[in-house]
């Protein structure tokens, strides 16, 4: 059977194509790189040692892996428009509904974060509460995404170079410093010395994986943003191959650099590594320059985060999936009512974060902290099955290859696997897997729900065989 180019529901309305290719590109840059790299590393850098930039190096190459996965398949089958609907071509629907909800509930808590940590950060120079400056955040965001899908590129845009631009002048600063001013020596103490390049044992490198993997992801934005290009064939590929790399480079680069300049026991947790380097390299205002480079990054997240949580609604209801009012467009091509919905959870969140940091909040948050394995988990699983019928269809649609395939796809699914498996035996870090668990649970739950509620949508069959690729169903 063939596989037709666009596999939407007829009757559904199309999203806009105001994106371009350079917006493209740099929403990929800007997924990946957040305040987790900015401040979020000082812990790794704290629990590993000098030894955290090959923590990243690994997580960096899980991320690339599922990232190339994806890419095969955007390519092969093409116009899905959000990445979590391979999972319901290549395991069926509940895969995608659970893929869908779950994605969409990690990006609003997300959301809701941010905001809060913005707020934090505004603090040192405006004197109001947090919730007021987070609420303030939350709506010019909102109204940013409800304007248009180009206004939403436009900004992330400008976020996305500012955070860019920023590594790498840090990246030639650092370098600079070490090898134009005699400073190679006490780079090799700083790396070293205090017990060694790796002061807490080889094992400790792949502990920091769980949470390092958190702070790499993200790029899959960009799959879901290229289905509003001009060309997104061409954005994809271009994301796939080069953008990963690049982001890989500047993480490992500058948590590099960082554990040269800085003796890694005097790094605080919780405040920016990047900071203490400047600091040491006596660059003047250097607190100033990165919090204002961590409030980018806090509102780029903040804007991608309401402009990723709106399209999965948008095409979870395209399915059926949820509401269909949510498939409503304004004159501009924005699913308002998507926006908002993702915006009020949101706000809901943020009042959470104020009025119950250690309660509610604590636990929603948790709630998500392995969503994104499971959806990577789910997403590798679809392209080994995706693959497989396609070789025997149509294997000239493969213009884009996971590498050795199947042995690599084989063993990222093993690699999640394993991060999740470290989360469980990780005292710190268990109560973020039993609590996501939850989540998967309430999700699926959900999901038998709905099934028995129009039976005769229950499987993959009917969606798959829009897409003229062999269901599930069909070979069992």
């Amino acid at each position: 059977m063939s596989v037709p180019q666009s596999p939407q529901v007829p009757s559904a309305p199309k999203l806009g194509s105001a994106l371009r290719q350079r917006h493209v590109t740099m929403i990929a840059l800007g997924g990946i790189i957040g305040a987790g790299l900015f401040v979020g590393s000082s812990a790794t850098l704290g629990t590993v040692g000098p030894a955290a930039c090959v923590s990243y190096l690994v997580a960096g190459i899980v991320v690339l892996m599922v990232m190339r996965m994806l890419g095969e398949m955007a390519l092969a089958v093409p116009g899905v428009g959000s990445f979590t609907e391979y999972a319901r071509i290549g395991l069926g629907n509940w895969a995608g509904f659970t893929s869908g909800w779950l994605y969409w509930y990690f990006w609003v808590i997300v959301v809701a974060v941010e905001a809060v940590a913005g707020a934090a950060i505004l603090q040192r120079w405006i004197p109001a509460p947090v919730w007021v400056i987070g609420l303030v955040l939350l709506s010019v965001m909102t109204l940013i995404n409800l304007l248009s899908v180009k206004s939403y590129g436009e900004f992330e845009f400008w976020f996305a170079s500012i955070k860019v631009a920023a590594i790498i002048v840090f990246i030639a600063i650092g370098a600079a410093y070490l090898l134009g001013f005699g400073h190679a020596g006490s780079a090799v103490t700083n790396l070293l010395g205090n017990r060694g390049f790796m002061p807490f044992g080889a094992m400790s490198i792949f502990a920091a994986v769980p949470t390092v993997i958190f702070a790499v992801g993200g790029a899959e934005i960009a799959t879901i943003a290229a289905a509003e290009s001009d060309d997104p064939a061409k954005s994809v590929a271009a994301m796939t191959r080069s953008v990963i790399l690049r982001v890989i480079t500047f993480y490992v680069g500058s948590m590099f650099l960082i554990a040269c300049i800085v003796p890694w026991g005097s790094i605080v947790t919780g405040h920016s590594p990047f900071v203490a380097a400047l600091e040491t390299m006596r660059v003047p205002g250097a607190a100033d320059i990165m919090n204002a480079i961590v409030l980018v990054a806090v509102l780029s997240a903040l804007n991608s985060g309401l402009y990723v949580s709106s399209r999965i609604l948008f095409r979870l209801a395209e399915r059926g999936d949820a509401p269909s009012p949510l498939l409503k467009l304004t004159p501009h091509k924005v699913p308002r009512l998507a926006v908002l919905l993702s915006s009020v959870v949101g706000y809901v969140a943020i009042v959470a974060a104020i009025m119950s940091p250690q309660g509610v909040f604590l636990f929603l948050v948790n709630a998500s902290g392995a969503v994104m394995l499971f959806v990577y988990l789910a997403t590798a699983c679809a392209q080994i099955s995706i693959r497989r019928r396609i070789e025997r269809t149509e294997p000239e649609r493969l213009t884009l290859r996971m590498w050795l395939f199947p042995w690599l796809s084989y063993a990222v699914v093993v690699a999640i696997v394993g991060v999740l498996a470290a989360m469980g035996a990780d005292p710190a870090l268990r109560p973020q897997l039993m609590a996501s668990l939850a989540s998967l649970a309430i999700v699926t739950a959900a999901y038998l729900l709905a099934a028995r509620r129009r039976p005769s949508e229950g499987t993959a069959t009917g969606y798959l065989s829009q897409l003229g690729v062999a269901s599930m169903e069909g070979r069992k």
